[in-house]
């Protein structure tokens, strides 16, 4: 193998790196809530969470941390100036009244026509954790998903059907794994960006389903920081 898959943090930075100036943005559980300390300066992005901050800042440290300002997986975070602090009601209503313009989710499964599994799999020790999920697949303008390409058996993510219980239907727009940033297009998997070394050939041995190229598509780099870029 010559490429080094890119780390958990990793894809946080290059979901946080890609958002537009003046996005409003909601970090659902799990890996997604890394990315809020990954942020560019350079750039305003609203953060929302759905247990009620809107405003909400990079994971607290040290004197920072307050145990009651968390973030969605629970983590202590700060606020920015001018947070604000709400209880679920209006949360939830920011979420379904189509005002946020991002949702990152975590996935379990993928589908090419934008299908997204993720709050319960098949196992006999399966445990439901729906949350909001349902709410912010299909209250945002845009659903960006953070995953491994492949699960802890190396079986797909990215399939040609869900085969766990879905979250919505035809509600992803942008996949961001370990490999690979994947467009959701009426024809299916269209890869946008793969890590330098690894070729369309390989990354489909990796997807249950088939992927094509974008006329575009880019290398996965670290820069001098070590940071990913494209």
């Amino acid at each position: 193998m010559s490429y080094q898959p890119l780390t958990r943090a990793e894809i946080s930075y290059l979901v946080a790196n890609d958002f537009p100036d003046g996005s409003v943005v909601n970090l659902g559980i799990g890996m997604p809530t890394q990315v809020s300390d990954y942020l560019p300066a350079d750039r305003e992005i609203l953060l929302h969470s759905e247990n009620g901050i809107l405003g909400m800042g990079r994971e607290a440290v040290g004197d920072e941390i307050d145990l009651d300002i968390i973030n969605a997986s629970r983590k202590p975070v700060t606020l920015m100036k001018g947070a604000s602090i709400s209880e679920h009601t209006v949360s939830f209503a920011m979420m379904r009244g189509g005002h946020l313009d991002y949702s990152v989710l975590g996935g379990f499964q993928v589908a090419p026509n934008g299908d997204l599994a993720n709050w319960i799999t098949s196992g006999p020790d399966a445990i439901a954790a729906i949350g909001g999920a349902m709410d912010l697949a299909i209250g945002a303008r845009f659903v960006i998903v953070m995953m491994e390409h492949v699960a802890k058996d190396k079986t797909p993510k990215l399939m040609a059907a869900c085969t766990y219980p879905l979250t919505g239907a035809g509600v992803v727009d942008h996949v961001y794994t370990d490999l690979a940033i994947i467009d959701i297009t009426p024809e299916g998997f269209q890869v946008r960006a793969m890590l330098e070394g690894l070729t369309i050939e390989e990354l489909q041995t990796k997807t249950g389903a088939p992927i094509h190229a974008s006329p575009k598509i880019t290398a996965i780099r670290r820069d001098h920081q070590g940071h990913p870029c494209y």
